[in-house]
């Protein structure tokens, strides 16, 4: 059945619009310490992120450990790389300290006539070459000033001892100092260089590189020891003796210097091992060789070798020493650089595999979760945009409908995999369509029992049209009082059971048939509400603004104003009156009916007007309190606000109509019209307008002679205890007040104020003959009511007209172009079409013509 006015428009309701994304279980808090709770992507973000960090915090842990390796070794590469430069450093100060030692001892041996400046220029160079050899030393090792602890401080030792070698050189030329103390500056400082040398450690797990350290460090030894045995040798030589422990200090040099070369043996290579034998037996090696052996002690004392000869010798056997010594560290070097290398390469193996098979996993996971998240959003707004927005909208189209019921496209899913996903779409799928396909069955059957409520109000109307049809007839030809006034009331009653049947097309969905085409008065449209009510006689009528309202609303106003009135006079007391007053507001009008009855609660007054102002749908409810859905209804379809506000013990109903539905008034005022109460007094005619404040009830009898007396109400069918007056008329039906021509148009000739093309001016009889100004009357009755005369004036009428053939239609006839009628209106209403489609020979009536 009709629920409500239809929309505007398709579009959404912003509230609506602004609750689609709300949450789905409002009534629960959703909280982060619940697992449940939680989102489907922060679900899916915890189960990627979890085994990805423990992945990652494994693959950290390994690379770690790697990079620490490949730092080490190649740090150890640095530092072997450095005893190029450490060597070098040694070889230098192994040159300055020898020649020192043979300058100090050639200064002991002069005295004071020995010229010093000749030590001074002799050790000049080699001084500045130990100089630059360290200055290269600091540069190399400029990288490494965040190498490992041991080594920064063995090397901050070699700095601290060369420091004193600098510092002690001064004490050379002038011999204030002994050899030993002097020389042994020399000795610390080339000791703390041969322990930097031997500080590169690769770890335990790498003795190869071990070894590589240990054959070049143990060289190095082996040629310091041989430096310092020729040291002391070219001392004892430029000093011409020996001195008192130069015998046992040689011996302890020759025992230290055959250990070291058999530590190098012995972690030396096989290369290495003939390399350095290939230069023991070379001619200026084995030189020096036997140079040296004529100083070692035999049963008499050790010869003194020459000093020039022995340094030449010497020089020449340090040369080579050096250069074995070079190429063992150049050895070592070369595979602490592979292998740091190596280690580097595997490093970044493993840590490029390890990124690569983290970013593979991610984007793996990435890739499935994001087509998860993805089918879930999107199912999600599906779900959320069906229960919200597309649902609620099928259902509100499928409730207002008024013609044929619309097609509702179902979309399809939104998800199309085969997962349980996509099997749960294609379940909220058929869900929605199985709600869908349920609204437009109760549509339909809506539509049916709307259809029925308009058919049986149509006949309703029908019956209830000739009964009144019959009434009028009646009330023309009887003359006796008191059954003229039954039949006034039974008039009456048929004309609250028409507004019944108007309600029924209201509650059915449909617009009523009743038209007006001309502007109506306000006050004249008051008069017809009063009229369609039972108790007409408590209301009365205040001041009324001079204005007037379209035609096409009048109809469907004068109902909403009748169901009002209705309720008004219904929940009061008898004995209380209905004031209807009405005042111009702004652009439109504000009517106001205020009665004092019983009155509504607050919260009843709020429920009745939040259904006034949202037309609810029709139910079982509806038809218990139909006066109230009826006005809300019509109010809507007409743009009317009608508001129940409590007044002074009762209740102000306040209708506004808007500027939209007040007209200008009409050129010429329609002509009274026929069915009216006349009084019995000579000549009474209508008299125009009613005194100010004085305005016709509908369905009053007529007041003779005046103003009733103070406190009297006239009252239909009670006798005037005045004098007789000037008859005023009185409506007694809506159609009275607001017929367009004088007379009400007989049942046969069609048109009129109920039809759809409003009033006929051909309606009205041609040629009728007018009946004299003055009725003849035979008096009053005890009622107040004139007493006719019996064909008093049926000659005034009867004369000037000819009688005329009466044709009365067929009822059957009547009846079935009736139901053709309403059944071609229904199958119109049913069909969505706009064409209508002619036969070529045209539509022929019933009777055959074309």
């Amino acid at each position: 059945m009709g629920a409500g006015p239809e929309r505007s428009d398709g579009t959404v309701s912003q509230h609506r619009r602004r609750r689609f994304d709300v949450r789905v279980v409002p009534h629960r808090r959703r909280s982060p310490f619940r697992l449940r709770d939680w989102r489907m992507r922060t679900k899916l973000a915890t189960v990627l992120v979890i085994p990805s960090v423990a992945f990652l915090v494994l693959a950290g842990v390994q690379t770690h450990t790697l990079v620490g390796r490949t730092t080490a070794l190649g740090d150890f590469a640095q530092q072997v790389g450095i005893g190029r430069q450490v060597v070098a450093l040694v070889h230098q100060l192994q040159q300055e300290r020898d020649r020192a030692a043979g300058e100090l001892g050639e200064l002991r041996r002069g005295g004071a006539g020995v010229d010093r400046d000749a030590a001074i220029v002799v050790l000049k160079p080699l001084q500045g070459a130990t100089d630059q050899a360290l200055r290269d030393l600091r540069r190399a090792a400029e990288p490494l000033a965040d190498a490992n602890a041991s080594w920064r401080v063995a090397y901050s030792e070699v700095l601290e001892a060369y420091d004193q070698v600098v510092y002690i050189r001064a004490a050379i030329p002038p011999a204030v100092l002994g050899s030993d103390t002097i020389l042994s500056n020399y000795h610390r400082a080339v000791d703390a260089l041969l322990r930097l040398l031997a500080e590169p450690s690769p770890g335990e797990d790498r003795p190869t590189l071990s070894d590589a350290v240990l054959r070049y460090v143990q060289l190095a030894r082996v040629k310091e020891l041989s430096s310092r045995v020729r040291a002391q040798l070219y001392e004892a030589a430029r000093a011409g003796r020996y001195g008192v422990e130069d015998r046992v200090v040689l011996s302890d040099l020759r025992a230290q210097q055959l250990t070291a070369l058999g530590a190098f043996r012995v972690v030396a290579t096989a290369a290495q091992v003939r390399r350095f034998d290939e230069t023991s037996v070379d001619p200026a090696f084995l030189a020096a060789t036997r140079l040296e052996e004529q100083s070692l002690p035999t049963g008499a004392a050790p010869a003194v070798l020459p000093a020039p000869q022995w340094w030449a010798a010497s020089e020449q056997r340090q040369e080579l020493l050096r250069r074995v010594e070079a190429s063992v560290l150049d050895d070592a070097v070369r595979q602490a650089d592979e292998v740091s290398a190596s280690q580097l390469r595997t490093t970044l193996l493993v840590v490029g595999s390890i990124v690569s098979v983290l970013l593979v996993a991610l984007l793996i996971s990435v890739l499935v979760g994001r087509s998860i998240a993805r089918s879930m959003r999107l199912l999600r707004g599906q779900a959320l945009r069906i229960a919200q927005l597309e649902l609620p909208e099928a259902l509100d189209r499928l409730r207002t409908v008024t013609g044929g019921v619309p097609a509702i496209e179902v979309p399809p899913a939104v998800v199309r995999s085969l997962d349980e996903i996509g099997e749960l779409a294609e379940a909220f799928v058929a869900v929605h369509r199985s709600a869908v396909n349920v609204a437009v069955e109760q549509a339909t059957t809506r539509r049916n029992v709307n259809a029925m409520f308009v058919n049986l109000a149509r006949r309703s109307q029908v019956l209830v049209e000739r009964q009144l049809e019959l009434l009028d007839d009646l009330e023309r030809e009887e003359s006796d009082p008191d059954q003229l006034e039954n039949l006034f009331k039974l008039d009456h009653l048929a004309a609250r059971m028409r507004r019944n049947d108007d309600s029924l097309l209201v509650l059915a969905g449909t617009e009523s048939t009743r038209r007006w085409n001309r502007p109506v008065g306000l006050g004249a449209m008051l008069l017809a509400a009063s009229a369609e009510i039972e108790q007409y006689q408590r209301v009365r009528h205040g001041a009324v603004a001079d204005l007037h309202v379209v035609g096409h609303a009048v109809g469907e106003l004068v109902h909403v104003l009748a169901e009002l009135l209705e309720n008004a006079t219904s929940f009061s007391r008898p004995d209380t009156v209905v004031g209807v007053t009405a005042r111009a507001e702004g652009a439109g009008a504000v009517i106001e009916i205020s009665d004092q009855g019983l009155g509504m609660s607050a919260v009843a007054l709020a429920e009745a007007n939040a259904v006034l102002a949202t037309p609810p749908a029709a139910d079982v409810a509806t038809v218990e309190r139909m006066g109230l859905f009826v006005v809300s209804h019509l109010a809507a379809r007409l743009g009317v606000e009608v508001r129940l506000d409590g007044g002074e013990g009762g209740l102000v109903a306040r209708v506004r109509l808007p500027g939209g539905l007040l007209a200008a008034a009409p050129d010429r005022e329609a002509p009274a019209p026929a069915r009216m109460l006349t009084a019995t007094a000579a000549g009474a005619a209508w008299g125009g307008v009613p005194p100010a404040g004085e305005l016709p009830v509908a369905g009053r009898p007529p007041v003779w002679g005046g103003v009733p007396p103070a406190g009297e109400l006239p009252v239909a069918g009670r006798r005037a205890e005045t004098a007789p007056r000037q008859a005023r008329s009185v409506p007694v039906r809506a159609e009275d007040v607001l017929a367009p021509s004088s007379g009400r148009p007989p049942a046969s000739a069609g048109g009129g104020w109920w039809s759809r093309q409003g009033p006929s001016p051909a309606s009205a009889p041609q040629g009728s003959p007018t009946p004299p100004a003055v009725p003849v009357t035979g008096g009053t009755n005890e009622r107040g009511l004139p007493v006719r005369v019996p064909m008093a004036q049926l000659s005034a009428v009867t004369r000037p007209q000819q009688p005329v053939a009466r044709h009365d239609p067929d009822p059957e006839a009547v009846g079935g172009m009736l139901s053709r009628l309403y059944s071609g209106v229904r199958r119109a209403e049913a069909e969505d079409t706009t064409e209508i489609s002619m036969p070529p020979g045209g539509v022929r009536t019933e009777g055959g013509q074309r």
